[in-house]
């Protein structure tokens, strides 16, 4: 019989900061505890009293990786409350954004992060001269990613041109042929990594619930919510549906769905809306689509390097039949109201609501972000994991396991990464 406990300080290769606590008994594993150690930064507090006009860009700094998202999530939950429909324009700039943030930031997690493990190396400082290109790549693929937020969005972080109502500069037909140019270039350097990721025989399957976006159109800012159990509904029903969870020993709380643990993200994405992505992506990529529907968490990254193709083809679909014009935006009048915002960030949901009075000034609002809903699940993978392989690996065989299983989720907890140190007690 193995009693065994396992303490892992500063997860590697993750955005922030978290540890973890497993303890097994008589070869039965008792606690898995995921601790983000973030210091609370209070969000939903922060927010109180924040003008309409200056809370998407205040919002944006809650995350350095994810800003264009939280932007856009919050702009979207203060024009539902106003009643305000964006023009057609203002809705294919605001997906273009979201597109460049796709790329740069999936391409970051897939090559720097997640292709280390596959490889078994510590880190991309360690790839050989038969490794190295796929850092090529992801540089490639990340100038591309910002590029695309650049020209569009004014910058890839913390994006200065998008507006509540509309877009505050629009890009030239040179920066649009520019733009398209790179895209294309690097479109066939995704491949490589993707038949690594198919190829690659690391199983951490569990079924559970997926929960995502979803409508005719593969969309990452617009759709009804659906589960893989079944359920539809509209995004501001999604309160009603969520339980918060308070873990005391993190300082992030967690959240159920109807009850029950769930994952976000592309994966999901993939399992519940592989049809909807462009018909470029499902020419190119026919033979790993195959592999979706999944229950393998090791496959949200294969899932994320499709999404990069999606993202690349429907952009340049996108700008070659686009003419972009000067167009004011759309006249914000406050009123008192509440608006609700959920759009698929990189990592998967993100849910904003926004009580605001007759003046725009914010009374109260939630932000509820994609990791915080995935924690609970991460908890029962590893449990899962370890007690498949507590009698057969050593005790670093399953801590390295863990980690792949973690960073297979790709986290985002703030916008730091660490290197590991283990301590086994």
């Amino acid at each position: 019989m193995k009693n065994v406990d396992i303490s892992i300080q500063n997860i590697s290769k993750i955005e922030g900061h978290a540890d973890l606590e497993v303890k097994v008994r008589k070869n039965k594993v008792e606690k898995v505890h995921i601790k983000f150690t973030e210091n609370k930064r209070f969000f939903t507090q922060a927010i109180r009293k924040r003008s309409i006009d200056t809370l998407p860009q205040s919002v944006s700094r809650i995350c350095g990786t994810c800003s264009i998202a939280h932007l856009l999530c919050c702009i979207e939950a203060i024009e539902k409350g106003l009643g305000i429909t964006p023009s057609e324009q203002t809705r294919l700039l605001r997906k273009l954004t979201m597109y460049g943030l796709i790329i740069r930031d999936h391409a970051l997690h897939l090559y720097l992060f997640s292709l280390p493990d596959v490889f078994n190396k510590d880190s991309v400082l360690d790839f050989d001269e038969n490794q190295h290109k796929y850092l090529l790549d992801a540089f490639a693929l990340k100038k591309a990613g910002n590029l695309l937020c650049t020209i569009i969005a004014g910058r890839a972080v913390h994006a200065p041109y998008p507006l509540v109502g509309g877009f505050a500069h629009f890009p030239s037909k040179e920066e649009i042929k520019s733009c398209v140019q790179e895209l294309t270039k690097v479109r066939l350097r995704l491949f490589d990594a993707l038949d690594v990721y198919y190829n690659a025989k690391i199983d951490y399957t569990r079924e559970t619930d997926f929960l995502a976006l979803a409508r005719d159109e593969f969309d990452f800012l617009e759709g009804d919510l659906v589960s893989s159990h079944g359920l539809h509904i509209q995004e501001k029903e999604f309160p009603k549906h969520l339980q918060k969870v308070v873990l005391p020993y993190s300082q992030a709380v967690g959240y159920k769905f109807e009850g029950d643990t769930y994952m976000v993200g592309a994966l999901a994405r993939l399992n519940l809306n592989k049809k909807g992505l462009h018909k470029n992506t499902k020419k190119d990529a026919q033979k790993y689509l195959k592999i979706f529907p999944s229950n393998n968490i090791f496959h949200n990254n294969l899932a994320q390097g499709i999404e990069i193709l999606h993202a690349i083809d429907h952009s340049i679909e996108i700008m070659e039949s686009k003419t972009f014009k000067e167009e004011e935006p759309i006249a914000v009048i406050p009123k008192a109201c509440e608006g609700v915002g959920l759009i698929e960030a990189p990592r998967g949901a993100l849910f904003y609501r926004l009580k605001m009075d007759k003046t725009g000034i914010i009374l109260n609002g939630d932000i509820v972000v994609p990791t915080q809903q995935n924690q609970i699940n991460m908890e029962l993978d590893i449990k899962n994991l370890v007690q498949k392989h507590i009698s057969k690996l050593s005790k670093e065989q399953i801590t390295y396991e863990i980690e792949k299983l973690i960073r297979s989720y790709d986290p985002c907890i703030s916008c730091a990464s660490h290197f590991l140190k283990v301590n086994w007690v």
